[in-house]
């Protein structure tokens, strides 16, 4: 029912509930009502009216003025802060906005016995240009494998044998190749993430150790998705860890500083559990191993039919939009966090916020679109070849990973 018009006030309220202010619709007919009792019921406030058209503008002005003190209330929590007003605002729990890191990768150079190789730069298939160190040696078994380093920050991926061509030729040098896929850097900080890691900040002085090892390891610069886990028993887990011993998965990140984190955090005596091993040196007291795991990826194949309402005017562009949905919604699980097609079902139906933060359509918008089509199947794989199953199991010290080129969509009916 809507309020007695004129309203008593058209300004933001702040009282224990929070800010809110009248909507537009209410900000204009309260100053309509006014208007009428001012110069009488009988004036013409239509909105094609001169007047009515005025009050408008005056209405929108209202508005805005109040949507921007609203707004700059919430900014005062990081729950709803933005941009700049959330990276000064988590500098309150001693955090800074993670920029870009560049991706590295290991490759071979293969070339006559010490020929030096200055200032090298190599290309992948892509053309994006990755730089060696300043100076190369080329030792006497004509072959050496080096770090590099991508140009352009952010993540670049690199697949094996994928950087292969030398941009800068220099005599005795021949061939240039990765063995290994390269490590990915990381994109400017996105809100959404600057904000989860800010809650997990919140931890660091935690009563439980797990969590202050968490949320140390998660504020290493650089680090992505990190889990810890632990077995407080005096057998091995079903995960493989030892008695009594933490195992961290964690992305990125500098492998010292992720030790020294571990470290300074652990209980005494307690063990900790990993393929990568980093003796730390910190805190003064002798050198200890930690050990912890770099997070693999589990690749996922999926396959989606769908069948296309006759009259409702599906088009080729939902697919897509199915297509990063789903893409979304399956790079966002977390570390160890088995994929259901069950699951895959709502991103799929274009609902949820996967299906709103991939696409930049509102809910209501999606809905629309959704009525399109009916989901027939969904079914799942780690291999294209054998994309038949309902489940797939995602190892704990991995996380599923997949890209709009592995999700297939058949349609049935309709304008494909």
């Amino acid at each position: 029912m809507p309020p007695p018009y004129p309203l008593e006030r058209l300004s933001v309220t702040i009282d224990r509930a929070g800010a809110a202010g009248p909507t537009f619709v209410d900000i204009l007919e309260s100053l309509r009502e006014a208007y009428r009792q001012i110069y009488g019921q009988d004036v013409n406030l239509a909105d094609d009216a001169a007047d009515g058209q005025w009050l408008a503008v005056q209405s929108q002005g209202f508005y805005d003025c109040n949507a921007s003190i609203i707004a700059a209330y919430l900014s005062y929590s990081p729950s709803f802060a933005q941009g700049n007003g959330l990276s000064s605002l988590v500098k309150l729990n001693g955090l800074r906005r993670q920029t870009p890191s560049n991706s590295t990768a290991q490759v071979t150079l293969i070339g006559q016995a010490y020929t030096i190789v200055r200032n090298g730069v190599v290309a992948d298939r892509f053309d994006n240009q990755w730089n060696l160190p300043a100076e190369v040696i080329i030792p006497a078994s004509g072959e050496i494998t080096v770090t590099v380093t991508a140009q352009n920050p952010g993540s670049i991926p690199a697949g094996v044998g994928s950087i292969n061509r030398i941009v800068t030729l220099q005599p005795g040098w021949q061939t240039v190749t990765n063995r290994s896929p390269a490590i990915e850097g990381f994109p400017v900080e996105s809100d959404a993430t600057l904000r989860k890691r800010q809650a997990i900040s919140t931890q660091l002085p935690a009563i439980t150790p797990l969590l202050s090892i968490w949320a140390a390891v998660a504020n290493v610069r650089g680090v992505g998705r990190t889990h810890v886990y632990q077995n407080d028993t005096q057998f091995y887990d079903d995960h493989g860890i030892p008695p009594h011993s933490i195992a961290v998965i964690v992305a990125g990140g500098d492998d010292y500083e992720i030790a020294r984190m571990i470290a300074w955090k652990k209980n005494v005596g307690a063990g900790t559990f990993g393929s990568t091993e980093v003796i730390v040196y910190e805190p003064p007291s002798a050198p200890i191993t930690i050990n912890f795991f770099r997070l693999l990826e589990t690749h996922i194949y999926v396959k989606i039919w769908i069948r296309a309402l006759a009259g409702e005017g599906y088009h080729s562009g939902i697919a897509q939009l199915i297509v990063l949905a789903v893409n979304a919604y399956i790079n966002t699980l977390e570390i160890g966090q088995h994929v259901y097609a069950a699951w895959v079902c709502s991103p799929a139906s274009l609902t949820g916020d996967a299906a709103t933060i991939a696409t930049g359509r509102t809910q209501s918008e999606l809905d629309r679109m959704k009525r399109t089509y009916v989901l027939d199947q969904i079914l799942l794989g780690t291999d294209p070849d054998h994309i038949d199953q309902h489940e797939i199991d995602v190892p704990f010290n991995s996380a599923a990973a997949t890209t709009i080129e592995s999700i297939f969509i058949e349609v049935e009916g309709g304008d494909t």
